[in-house]
């Protein structure tokens, strides 16, 4: 049905209106009687992505399967208990900041159909950590919350450390694990943060916080994969310095390279993110590279151009604990999370 009906309805709109109008609809989901009618019209097989086969056990937490939804889809935490009825084993919400921010002027999201991607630069568009983290008061059991913060657009670099620290004190009652993000390219300066002094800073300023609660939180850092394969191997030995949980690879890509959507039309699109089936390549390789630079207890995340079951198990063989959907999501419909589960 998605494919047939939805996806064609949905990609005449412009892409960021289309991904939240599709939110409206997202309430069936979980509604008595029609809620099983639609999931089953969707592909949605919750009980396939439940059985206990699939549980694993990552970074201390136990998930259900090994599929989740990446940050970005959900920033404000607004269908948690929705995305947990498509059958995902986890969900990270945000990018999160302290302070509210209405993100990049619109337009800022664009499909390239011909190459099966998207490109972004929403810029952390999001009602901010503390009221994404009164909605997660009331989060639905069963189901890992991860929580991905950022800092605001308007603080300096050198300032940058407070935003985190300010972020992760609104989400670790209410989440599971968080997630730090200096990746993004379309907050200005954000991936200097990924220099080695400022992330090494950054880190353990986050863990010595963390550190200070009765029972510490799994922490995780989301990493660009436009880094070269050195800085690459510099990150992952930070994270084990700073006793950092689990790495997330990769966010969007800057690069541009062999798509099929003509060039001109890519250039019009102009700055952004691209993700989608343009990074599987590229984001498969910095899961194998990082998982040879990580000891094994270090947990790994493997998102980006995840477009099909293959490419999770793709992503799995590669050393991924776990992986995350997004513009698979948008392509493929929540069908693919059971595709997923059922392949595995």
């Amino acid at each position: 049905m998605y494919k047939t009906f939805v996806k064609p309805v949905l990609f005449q709109f412009d892409a960021e209106a289309a991904h939240y109008a599709a939110f409206q609809a997202l309430p069936l989901l979980t509604r008595p009687v029609v809620g099983a009618a639609v999931r089953a019209s969707l592909g949605i097989d919750w009980a396939a992505c439940h059985a206990p086969h699939l549980a694993r056990r990552v970074m201390g937490l136990v998930f259900a399967n090994p599929v989740g939804l990446a940050a970005g889809f959900d920033k404000d935490a607004r269908f948690v208990a929705e995305w947990a009825a498509v059958g995902f084993g986890h969900v990270e919400i945000g990018t999160l900041t302290p302070r509210p921010q209405p993100g990049n002027d619109k337009p800022r999201m664009f499909r390239l159909p011909a190459d099966r991607g998207l490109i972004n630069r929403l810029g952390f568009n999001n009602g901010g950590a503390e009221v994404a983290a009164l909605r997660l008061q009331k989060r639905p059991a069963g189901l890992i919350v991860g929580g991905n913060i950022g800092k605001n657009k308007d603080t300096p670099n050198d300032e940058a450390a407070n935003d985190y620290l300010r972020g992760f004190d609104a989400l670790a009652d209410v989440v599971d694990y968080i997630a730090v993000n200096v990746s993004s390219p379309n907050t200005p300066g954000l991936r200097a943060l990924q220099d080695r002094e400022p992330l090494q800073r950054l880190l353990g300023q986050l863990q010595a916080r963390n550190q200070r609660r009765r029972t510490p939180l799994p922490l995780a850092l989301k990493l660009a994969p436009d880094l070269s394969d050195e800085q690459l191997r510099d990150a992952a030995a930070l994270v084990v310095e700073a006793g950092f949980a689990g790495v997330i690879a990769t966010n969007t890509t800057i690069a541009r390279d062999g798509l099929r959507t003509p060039a001109a039309v890519v250039e019009r699109f102009g700055a952004g993110g691209l993700s989608g089936a343009p990074l599987t390549a590229r984001a498969l390789a910095v899961t194998q590279l990082l998982r040879a630079a990580l000891p094994a207890e270090v947990a790994l995340i493997g998102v980006g151009g995840v477009m099909s079951a293959q490419d999770a198990l793709d992503r799995l063989a590669a050393g991924a604990d776990l992986v995350q959907l997004y513009t698979g999501f948008v392509y493929e419909g929540p069908g693919l999370v059971t595709q997923i589960c059922r392949a595995i």
